[in-house]
């Protein structure tokens, strides 16, 4: 039986001030928190392996871009692909037309899978322009990727957002925004789960910095998107399509990404002919 009394009520407002129009969200500082900590883990790599500050500051700005262009599209077309076909300007634009006037809405939507998508496309795109091993950098940027990402499940528990399932668990929380039941606190379960992930890819990186090519982006590949695989039984589906599917949207887009981690895991190296 659930008790609401047992539960921990989280009430916070997701904005902590407001100036004017503009107000600064948790989830802004997360994400942001998400792309420092990993530049500042991304330059040691670089330095250990003789790489320049100025071809990580290029990469960044791929990566940043392709994040975001990547979760952006990824929940349109994933999630939300029958309201944003017939209005495919607010995909990219953060506003829309109510009643003849502009609404700012923000980008009201953030794929993961999507972001995945839009990481390895900017990936494909530097590493041609750059000159540079798209394996090489993949088996290095993957390593911290999962902090990355639990910086960013923070901020959606901050939001309220990507709740979980009703629970009698004693750490379950009432997101009261949402309505009064307790809850598990999923984002939490994968905050933590990609904090694991983090430090387990660290250690393999400094026990061998150079790894098998593509091993430890099959690694990220199958911990990442497996635990996502898993945590999605303790979530509630983001939309009503989703209520009648033996595996919802986020595990079914999660497949394809263990398969390919396996195959990078498990491929023989190429023979060098002599």
């Amino acid at each position: 039986m659930l008790s609401i009394l047992n539960a921990i009520h989280w009430n916070i407002d997701p904005v902590i001030f407001h100036l004017g129009s503009f107000g600064l969200r948790y989830y802004a500082l997360c994400f942001l928190a998400a792309f420092v900590v990993s530049y500042v883990l991304m330059l040691k790599i670089f330095k250990k392996e003789g790489k320049t500050q100025e071809l990580l500051d290029q990469l960044s700005i791929y990566i940043f871009l392709g994040t975001l262009i990547g979760a952006r599209l990824g929940h349109c077309l994933f999630y939300e692909f029958d309201y944003y076909i017939s209005h495919p300007l607010e995909m990219i634009l953060p506003f829309r037309m109510v009643n003849g006037s502009f609404e700012l809405t923000g980008f009201q939507g953030l794929a993961s899978h999507g972001g995945a998508l839009g990481i390895l496309t900017a990936l494909w795109l530097f590493s041609r322009k750059a000159k540079v091993d798209f394996m090489w950098i993949a088996d290095r940027l993957v390593i911290v990727v999962p902090l990355a990402g639990a910086f960013v499940r923070l901020g959606n528990f901050f939001n309220s957002e990507i709740i979980g399932l009703p629970t009698s668990l004693p750490w379950a929380v009432v997101f009261e925004k949402e309505d009064m039941l307790p809850r598990h606190p999923a984002q939490l379960y994968e905050a933590l789960a990609y904090v694991i992930i983090f430090f387990i890819l660290w250690a393999m990186y400094q026990k061998n910095s150079k790894p098998k090519t593509g091993y430890l982006f099959g690694i990220f590949l199958v911990l990442l998107f497996g635990a996502r695989f898993v945590l999605e039984f303790f979530k509630e589906n983001q939309e009503a399509f989703e209520d009648g599917m033996k595996f919802n949207m986020g595990q079914l887009l999660s497949i394809p990404f263990m398969l390919v981690g396996l195959y990078l895991i498990f491929r023989k190296p190429k023979q060098i002919k002599k």
